[in-house]
């Protein structure tokens, strides 16, 4: 029997989901009661303080991979507004539900002032890096506090750079790939026994940062992001171990202005 999955914000990689015939005949995606390949023309106008929209999207479901948020450091009250309060209503709505399983993306700014040289793991500190990273670690938090008191069966992604090729040298640590990216929603969805987890969203990078072998999912990236290694740094890396942007897992975040966005 398919599985019905709520997933809140399908961003790029989802639509891999819609080429590997494994995940159509496993599950039953579903965005804004539409099935989720057909990605409706408003999927990224949704407000979240439609509070009975979110009860019509979470009833009937049997797990829900959120990623719906502002994705970036932006102006602290849309970020107050999605990252926060949209993200207490998604966890309240399932659990009024009894939808058990939330798979919430986190993000690597939640961790982006521990420095590179420190290898993390899922019992490693917060220690965000913008209002954007506090606000994934509210959600973290959030998630636990639904985990042990309701019971919910909550995992954490803190996502690197899920992107369909690395871009920088930073990216070299934090390249998370599409189908990577896949494996782990999977991964998450299937585990037999979840209560509260936090797993590092990367791929099987030589360069990496974090160590997921606490977490208690059963992750196995395939891709690696040193096979870009001659396009990224040819000259070998010059940048300036002591720049805030290099010597920081935040990378350039941690330079960033309260509410200033990042440069594209």
């Amino acid at each position: 029997m398919k599985q019905r999955i709520l997933v809140l914000f399908p961003d790029e990689w989802d639509r891999a989901a819609s080429r590997d015939p494994r995940y159509a005949a496993r599950y039953e995606f579903l965005y804004e009661g539409f099935d989720l390949f057909s990605f409706p023309d408003n999927a990224r106008l949704f407000t979240f303080d439609a509070l009975a929209f979110v009860e019509r999207m979470v009833a009937g479901t049997s797990a829900i991979v959120h990623l719906g948020a502002i994705s970036t450091e932006d102006d602290i009250e849309k970020i107050f507004h999605a990252n926060f309060h949209g993200t207490f209503y998604v966890f309240d709505a399932a659990r009024r539900h009894g939808v058990k399983r939330m798979v919430f993306a986190s993000s690597n700014h939640a961790i982006g002032f521990h420095p590179i040289t420190k290898r993390l793991d899922s019992s490693s500190v917060q220690k965000p890096d913008t209002m954007y990273g506090v606000s994934k670690a509210f959600g973290e938090n959030l998630g636990s506090f639904f985990a042990d008191k309701f019971g919910m069966e909550v995992a954490c992604l803190r996502i690197g750079s899920a992107t369909p090729v690395p871009k920088d040298p930073r990216m070299l640590s934090t390249w998370l790939s599409y189908p990577d990216t896949l494996r782990l929603v999977e991964a998450c969805l299937d585990v037999a026994k979840l209560h509260f987890s936090i797993v590092y969203g990367a791929s099987n990078n030589t360069r990496g940062w974090w160590d997921n072998s606490k977490s208690g999912i059963d992750f196995r990236p395939q891709d690696n992001a040193e096979t870009f290694v001659a396009k990224l740094i040819p000259d070998g890396d010059k940048r300036d171990p002591n720049d805030p942007a290099v010597k920081f897992q935040g990378g350039i975040y941690t330079k960033l202005g309260l509410g200033e966005k990042p440069p594209t």
